[in-house]
């Protein structure tokens, strides 16, 4: 191991100097300084440190995504470093509480001396939705429209090529495309789930039908529910059907993608798939984390302001709402447990399938 040749130190390394003298007070320029605006300041400047890091964290994902092959080993990494963004998160969404010590009238001490700056400026978590694959087109109306307009020049033409540059959510949607998967020789996934998916569907429809304790109304929206149900499964063998719906806003991974995806979470407990398996969950969890910490900036505004509008120039609180639920990025990877059968349901991988997987994704197959 390397020595330094000059001695380090502490504070000179971190350059505490730099960081504990950047706390400026707004409210200092207009009279006597508002005791809570030092939290606030702190809380948010600890939020960009850490979007730093896990935009090191993401990039380096992406730059791995960004190759042909994608090799075992390299894979491991990457759920290592997905791991660490989630534990990351879990410290964020933690620090909400911090700030909700300040009440909302301590809040109003400063809060009109900030305008217009609002989180809608944070470039870092711009960036960090943008390189998810939250790009412009999936986003809610208002904050479509107000996505740039707030931002100096040079910040809006960072991210406008962000923009064109593959996301995360991209290049693994292609990576899931390359897999070789479903049908070989006299193996066909496809097949076999078809015809178990039916079977299930109709004892579900069976079910409805003869369940007594439902009135003529609950039995109808029921089957109608069902019937939706049983048009997303049709989709999956149909790919223009599936193109149809994900034309509709009900699918965002490709047709290959979402069953490559299936066929893996079907089948994580081979060893061949646990990777992958772990990869998925892991970007599950962290549209998860990232929806929570939508919801609890939400609920924090709320109790903050109310229904006042926020210093940017939205809705406040209830813009916040909307975008909990509609700015998401992996929500197929939570709504492919619809297509989940049981484990008993499914056909045993031929041990021919599981000698090619094991060669295909393997050094000497590439």
């Amino acid at each position: 191991m390397k020595k330094n040749i000059e001695p380090c130190y502490y504070g000179d390394y971190l350059q505490l100097d730099k960081i504990l003298g950047a706390q400026h007070l707004q409210s200092e320029k207009y009279g006597s300084p508002a005791h809570e605006e030092t939290l606030f300041i702190i809380v948010h400047q600890v939020y960009e440190l850490w979007f730093k890091q896990v935009l090191h964290e993401l990039n380096s994902v992406i730059d791995t995504f960004s190759q042909n092959q994608v090799r075992d080993q390299e894979l491991i990494t990457v759920v290592h470093r997905l791991h660490r963004i989630i534990q990351i998160q879990q410290l964020m969404n933690d620090q909400i509480s911090v700030m909700e010590t300040m009440t909302p009238q301590q809040f109003l001490s400063f809060r009109d001396y900030l305008v217009p700056a609002s989180g809608f400026q944070s470039i870092q978590f711009k960036r960090l939705e943008i390189s998810l694959g939250l790009k412009r087109e999936y986003r809610i109306d208002f904050d479509k429209q107000s996505f740039y307009n707030r931002l100096e020049e040079r910040d809006r033409a960072l991210l406008e090529n962000l923009e064109q540059k593959p996301s995360l959510f991209e290049l693994v949607d292609q990576w899931l495309c390359r897999m070789p998967l479903l049908k070989k020789d006299d193996f066909d996934f496809l097949d076999h789930y078809e015809k178990a998916t039916s079977e299930l569907l109709e004892a579900d429809k069976q079910t409805i039908e003869n369940n007594p304790t439902l009135s003529d109304k609950e039995r109808y929206q029921e089957l109608k529910d069902w019937q939706a149900t049983r048009e997303n499964f049709d989709a999956l063998f149909d790919e223009q059907k599936y193109v149809a719906l994900r034309g509709e806003g009900k699918f965002r991974l490709s047709h290959k993608a979402m069953l490559s995806a299936l066929f893996i979470k079907q089948y994580a407990e081979e060893p061949i798939f646990n990777l992958p398996f772990q990869l998925i969950t892991a970007l599950t969890e962290i549209d998860e984390k990232l929806t929570i910490w939508r919801y609890r900036h939400a609920m924090m505004v709320q109790r903050m302001l109310g229904t006042k509008i926020g210093t940017g120039g939205s809705s406040g609180h209830h813009y916040l709402k909307k975008t909990t639920e509609s700015n998401r990025i992996f929500l197929d990877f939570f709504n492919m447990a619809t297509f989940l059968l049981p484990k008993d349901m499914l056909p045993e991988l031929p041990p021919s399938i599981k000698r090619y997987l094991g060669f295909y994704l393997s050094d000497e197959g590439k």
